[in-house]
């Protein structure tokens, strides 16, 4: 799988680490939880001056959960999706995925991270055009070094869990919006991975399509896998468990809703 899109400021706008005396000090992470962040900060440098994207964010996920972060645009919320998918590490403040405090780690170690432990969905599919859907779903599993037979098996499996098992030599145009971002569904699934992070996963879609692939969701959230999407509309935050709003780089609410 190829890294996806980062949603960061050019390249000028660097991060600037805030002053000692500004930071409170870091309370323990939950070693019980699968997300644990304390005290994110995400400060970039714009001119003379530094825009906090992120101000001293805390919260965690435990394993299994269903969260949906929601926000308006410019509310830090692709951010705080950037960071928890390890496609950028904070300005300050420590993140623990999984027991491993990732915000100390290379660019390597992130690589492998985003490899072994966050399956990717995006609102744009981001699948091979030229490939089959059996291919695209294997994307991972060659990055990850798996051998072809274990591959094309794994991925004929995740392509089955997400109910496309008669449409695995289909190309992504031969196939329905709906089908497409089940594809990616399934390629962001073949390597078991910690969580699922979904970016807008019904931007692309229809209404009718868009509660399709929420129901499969609440599905793979039955099954066990942990699931957060990141979106700006509330009846697609209204079908996880649990909301955190963002606003202005903060956590303005974080509710359980069933």
């Amino acid at each position: 799988m190829s890294d996806a899109t980062l949603v960061t400021p050019p390249a000028s706008e660097a991060p600037t680490v805030l002053p000692a005396q500004q930071q409170p000090p870091l309370q323990p992470h939950d070693s019980n939880s699968l997300i644990s962040m304390r005290n994110i900060w995400k400060t970039y440098q714009m001119g003379s001056e530094q825009v906090h994207a992120l101000h001293g964010v805390s919260f965690d996920i435990p394993k299994g959960e269903y969260i949906a972060i929601i926000g308006p645009s410019g509310s830090g919320k692709s951010t705080l999706m950037n960071l928890i998918g390890c496609l950028d590490t904070p300005t300050s403040g420590e993140y623990w995925l999984n027991g491993k405090n990732v915000s100390e780690m290379d660019d390597d170690e992130l690589a492998r991270i985003r490899n072994q432990e966050v399956g990717f969905v995006f609102q744009t599919f981001n699948l091979l055009a030229r490939a089959t859907a059996l291919h695209n779903v294997e994307l991972p599993l060659i990055y990850g070094g798996i051998s072809s037979a274990q591959r094309h098996e794994m991925a004929k499996q995740a392509l089955a869990a997400v109910d496309l098992a008669d449409r695995v030599t289909h190309r992504p145009n031969e196939l329905s919006g709906g089908q497409r971002q089940r594809v990616a569904i399934a390629r962001a699934l073949v390597n078991n991975p910690s969580i699922l992070l979904a970016d807008e996963p019904t931007g692309a879609l229809d209404t009718h399509t868009s509660m399709e692939i929420m129901d499969l969701f609440e599905r793979l959230h039955g099954e066990g896998n942990t699931i957060i999407v990141v979106t700006h509309e509330q009846d697609i935050a209204a079908r996880a468990h649990r909301v955190v709003s963002i606003r202005d780089g903060l956590i303005e609410k974080d509710e359980k809703i069933r």
